[in-house]
């Protein structure tokens, strides 16, 4: 039992799309797509798919039923005659299987699973700060590198709905609130003040840490998990920026002649922890079709790497914040590659 997608465009005519056990299907772009009763009669429902998003589509396809596949290519869809991972419908399926299936439902499930997620990082990493387990610098760039990577782990598991970047950026949203609250003094906890400021006082965290948990929630809203600006502003800013402060402090001795506050193991780190992590992501949202890997991706995510190392390095940056400097060069440098 084999199914074939062919030539699925962005396109405003109808185009014919789908052959399966010697039926055709002439399935307008701007229409919603019937094909899960195509793929199972027996199912009798529908699904609204938009053209910018194969996560869904492939949500619904069970991995024995077709050989071809579906990839996001810009503003729509296009396909490849490649078999498709067993693994990537598999795993799509799973996710999809252990979810509620109204899109909104599903999207606050996994914004409340998310959110318990991030709040059990920030609260187990205070908590080391607090006891004097771990030095406190160290970890606040834990937790720097872990909540903003964690939280984009969960991005595949969101519906397609127009609403899902928006629940999903309630998470960090939130977490800016609470910022503002402990650095205004409003509100006390030690523990977190700790794990995210240099020096344990609360103000610290209307600076950096505000700015963090802003980057984050922006990047879901305006980018969100199609897009690999969005993999290059939080990797860098989370693993780059996180992983630099950390291996300058311990084999920085080699500083930078124009700052002398940065050091040439720092900025080498920042740029290879970036990429890679990057990289990483790349490959991890392929698998549920929500970006085509290719050279030209590594490529990018390199030059972005590189120059966010070089601008995070320039004095500019410590003035200003790193948590600033450092996606707004990601998004800049993207906007002109991507």
């Amino acid at each position: 039992m084999a199914a074939k997608i062919t030539n699925i465009l962005y396109s405003p005519s109808p185009i014919r799309v789908f052959h399966f056990q010697g039926r055709h299907a002439n399935i307008p772009t701007s229409d919603s797509f019937t094909l899960l009763n195509l793929i199972r009669p027996s199912a009798r429902r529908h699904t609204n798919i938009p053209a910018s998003d194969s996560f869904t589509l492939l949500n619904q396809i069970r991995p024995s039923a077709f050989s071809s596949g579906i990839i996001c290519d810009g503003l729509g869809l296009r396909s490849y005659t490649t078999a498709v991972p067993s693994v990537r419908l598999g795993l799509t399926s799973v996710t999809a299987s252990m979810l509620p299936e109204n899109p909104v439902a599903r999207d606050l499930c996994v914004a409340t699973l998310t959110g318990c997620v991030a709040l059990s990082l920030l609260r187990f990493w205070g908590e080391m700060a607090k006891l004097g387990i771990l030095e406190q610098k160290i970890t606040r760039k834990i937790v720097h590198i872990s909540v903003g990577l964690v939280f984009m782990l969960f991005w595949p598991l969101f519906s397609s709905g127009h609403m899902a970047a928006v629940l999903a950026a309630l998470v960090p949203g939130l977490n800016i609130i609470r910022m503002l609250l402990l650095g205004l003094g409003i509100w006390k906890d030690e523990a977190i003040v700790k794990s995210m400021s240099r020096n344990g006082d609360y103000r610290e965290l209307l600076k950096g840490p505000l700015y963090y948990a802003t980057t984050i929630t922006l990047a879901c809203v305006f980018y969100w998990r199609t897009s690999p600006i969005a993999i290059a502003v939080i990797c860098n800013l989370c693993a780059g920026d996180g992983l630099a402060d950390i291996v300058g402090r311990r084999y920085g001795s080699l500083k930078l002649p124009y700052n002398r506050n940065k050091s040439f193991a720092g900025s080498i780190a920042m740029a290879s922890a970036g990429f890679i992590a990057s990289i990483m992501y790349m490959h991890y949202f392929s698998l549920f079709g929500l970006v085509r890997k290719s050279s030209e991706m590594v490529f990018g995510f390199l030059i972005i790497a590189l120059l966010t190392a070089v601008v995070e390095s320039l004095p500019i940056s410590s003035e200003l914040d790193d948590n600033l400097t450092v996606p707004l060069t990601s998004v800049l440098v993207g906007s002109l590659i991507f």
